[in-house]
């Protein structure tokens, strides 16, 4: 079951590798959706979102956990998503609002399972556990070469519009590999729910891309039938 099967709001997240574009991607979207659906758009991420899973954010990415192993940290990201839907999530959707997440569930299969060697079976488990039915509407999986997009990385943090590589960032381009093979593979096991877009065209495009998947996906986002991609009437 997803948020739009329960009447409330539309939840879509937006995965990929590092320097995938997410975040802009993400505020593009939401002014675009707040200006043609008419309904409040909430922004969040993961891990974060909430006071608390912001705290349980800055352990994971430091790296503080990492030497507890994969296990360890997908009980940490599942315990800051628990906050997170619980505090933000679910009260968004349940007013009726659209919630745009820069990551969520998929990230924990291709981090801590597929790169990180944990038992899908597991994480399958955590997973029911942690969310039950509040599943995405719509998942935008941006996909780029992790060559470009850790290149894409290092350049906002020179740029000094990052801070320097954090715990997943520092891994050796093999773990960039193993998330990109995971990422495609949750797409392809569940094309009702996932849509590939490619992240190495250059912003703009992309935006059009996100928007012409939306708008044929979620079509009830757009009360005005004219709504078209990129904004222009057809």
């Amino acid at each position: 079951m997803t948020a739009g099967d329960t009447g409330g709001g539309s939840f879509i997240t937006f995965e990929g590798g590092e320097g995938a574009g997410k975040s802009t991607q993400i505020r593009r979207l939401a002014a675009h959706l707040r200006a043609q659906s008419g309904r409040p758009v909430l922004t969040t991420r993961e891990p974060g979102g909430s006071a608390k899973a912001e705290a349980i954010r800055e352990a994971l990415l430091s790296g503080t956990a990492k030497r507890y192993g994969p296990f360890a940290e997908a009980l940490l990201f599942s315990a800051a998503r628990i906050d997170h839907l619980d505090t933000l999530i679910r009260p968004a959707l349940a007013r009726g609002e659209i919630v745009l997440c820069d990551r969520f569930t998929d990230s924990t299969r291709a981090y801590q399972g597929a790169a990180g060697g944990l038992d899908p079976a597991v994480l399958a488990s955590l997973e029911q556990v942690v969310v039950g039915q509040t599943r995405p509407d719509l998942t935008l999986i941006l996909d780029c070469d992790p060559e470009l997009g850790l290149a894409r990385a290092r350049a906002r943090q020179a740029a000094g519009a990052d801070e320097g590589p954090d715990r997943f960032e520092a891994e050796a381009l093999a773990f960039h590999a193993r998330l990109r093979a995971a990422f495609l593979a949750i797409a392809a096991d569940e094309p009702a729910r996932c849509a590939v877009v490619n992240a190495a065209l250059p912003a703009d495009a992309v935006e059009a891309a996100i928007r012409a998947v939306v708008a044929d996906r979620l079509p009830r986002l757009f009360p005005n039938a004219s709504e078209t991609v990129g904004g222009h009437a057809a």
